[in-house]
């Protein structure tokens, strides 16, 4: 039977990045990870980072996150500036980092700590009523080590949509996972976007999953990290990753990532 908890109606996050660089100190000398970059993406729109390592996707998010802080330049949601972490800002990261002594249920109810004023039986509900979404419901008293790879993933999508966030930071949340399982992913997250709203950024390096999930694709070129050109993926959903159409644009997408490449490792050599 369905919960009869329904969310809170919230508006989705507006996020701007605005001439932002970011440098990090390491024993070999500074590291510019990110420079001049700026970004926006609307209120519920699903905007995917696609690029090489050390394009300073990942740092991105972490910023947005409010994990880290840019040199200069400025990070807004909302129009306010980002100072930290926050409960409109929630992260999924590339490995579940579920606690294992928790079940399924436990798991997602923690996540909701960071949402105050819900009484003890409502937060029960809540939890059960993202179990239901991302398809766990027969699995909330199960334990971690019970799950499959895509599973831990769905308890990990749960957690991180319970609390009701205006923005989801995606990092590479279904690189560890086999391929079949990936594909059936790619559905579930496509229909909970469709129907919870929240606007997304998304971190990977596959190009043909950025297309899959994405309205915008935004291709990075590192050393520095910058924005180096962006896509609108004006393809109808559900989209299936190996449709013709999809496959194309992917292709011609790929085939920009690799002249962008070659093009910073010319001008590394000048």
């Amino acid at each position: 039977m369905a919960p009869f908890y329904e969310p809170e109606v919230v508006a989705p996050g507006k996020l701007v990045l605005e001439g932002v660089k970011k440098t990090f100190r390491t024993s070999r000398g500074d590291v510019t990870a990110l420079e001049d970059v700026s970004l926006s993406v609307a209120e519920g729109e699903f905007v995917c980072l696609v690029g090489p390592s050390g394009c300073g996707k990942s740092t991105i998010l972490n910023l947005v996150a409010g994990l880290d802080t840019p040199e200069s330049g400025q990070v807004l949601v909302d129009g306010k500036a980002v100072t930290g972490p926050g409960r409109d800002r929630m992260v999924m990261f590339q490995e579940a980092a579920l606690f294992p002594w928790l079940d399924v249920r436990g798991n997602v109810l923690f996540g909701l700590s960071l949402k105050p004023g819900l009484k003890r039986w409502a937060r029960r509900d809540v939890a059960d009523y993202y179990l239901q979404m991302v398809g766990l419901t027969d699995f909330a008293d199960a334990y971690v080590h019970e799950l499959s790879g895509g599973m831990r993933q769905r308890v990990a999508l749960a957690r991180a949509l319970a609390p009701n966030p205006r923005v989801l930071l995606m990092d590479e949340p279904f690189g560890a996972l086999d391929a079949m399982t990936r594909e059936q992913l790619y559905s579930d997250i496509q229909r909970i976007w469709s129907k919870a709203r929240k606007t997304i950024l998304f971190v990977t390096h596959d190009v043909r999953e950025a297309v899959c999930l994405g309205d915008r694709v935004v291709l990075l070129t590192p050393h520095p990290g910058r924005v180096h050109t962006e896509f609108a993926i004006d393809l109808p959903r559900p989209r299936d990753p190996f449709a013709v159409g999809l496959a194309s644009l992917a292709a011609k997408i790929t085939e920009e990532l690799r002249k962008s490449q070659q093009q910073a490792a010319e001008e590394a050599h000048t």
